[in-house]
């Protein structure tokens, strides 16, 4: 397959989240049928982000420069740090407008089966910006999943010494959600969430 320039384009392609084999395809036809227009372009787009791009040395955002735009922006609350599991849960709280404060990349999930421990994920860079920042309140926005809630637990163990607030998202039923869709765990978290009206 490697000699075939297009096979090897289409499972290069393929291999990125989704994108199956019929969508890797159907792009990589699009792309031949004007080559100048949208090949040339996509590839030089692609080295330019390949050099250009580098995580954030505070955050752990991808940007072009570091600090990255949100860690340097003059704006943002830095006594409030969004803890999320990985950059893509970062962009979308950021899509929302949902956080004015700083984020803090974890990059993964505790995971006893999947052989992720602490020293795997940046939680000491965490703990030293805690210290060093004097960050007065943390919100874990990680997902509801039994890894998340793993690792919610030890954070909130880890930082209840420094007198850091630490908060959670809320979770429950979502908005024109039906209750005999949800599942139990859903349900359960949207019960012990309840608050009055």
């Amino acid at each position: 397959m490697r000699n075939d320039p297009v096979e090897h384009l289409i499972s290069l392609l393929a291999r990125l989240p989704g994108l199956g084999r019929r969508s890797a395809r159907r792009a990589v036809l699009r792309m031949l049928m004007d080559p100048a227009g949208r090949m040339i372009p996509l590839a030089e787009a692609l080295q330019e982000a390949a050099t250009a791009v580098r995580p954030c040395e505070t955050c752990g955002n991808l940007d072009t420069q570091s600090p990255c735009g949100i860690c340097r922006d003059p704006h943002r609350d830095r006594k409030l740090v969004c803890v999320v599991e990985g950059v893509a849960d970062l962009w979308a709280l950021e899509r929302a407008h949902a956080h004015r404060g700083t984020y803090h990349v974890l990059g993964g999930l505790l995971s006893a089966l999947g052989g992720t421990g602490p020293d795997d994920l940046a939680i000491t860079p965490l703990l030293r910006r805690i210290e060093s920042d004097s960050i007065e309140e943390v919100i874990l926005a990680l997902p509801a999943t039994v890894d998340g809630a793993t690792t919610s637990h030890y954070l909130t163990d880890r930082l209840k010494p420094t007198g850091t607030s630490v908060t959670r998202l809320a979770q429950g039923v979502p908005i024109g959600g039906a209750l005999d869709v949800l599942d139990d765990g859903t349900l359960a978290a949207a019960f012990k969430a309840r608050r009055p009206l």
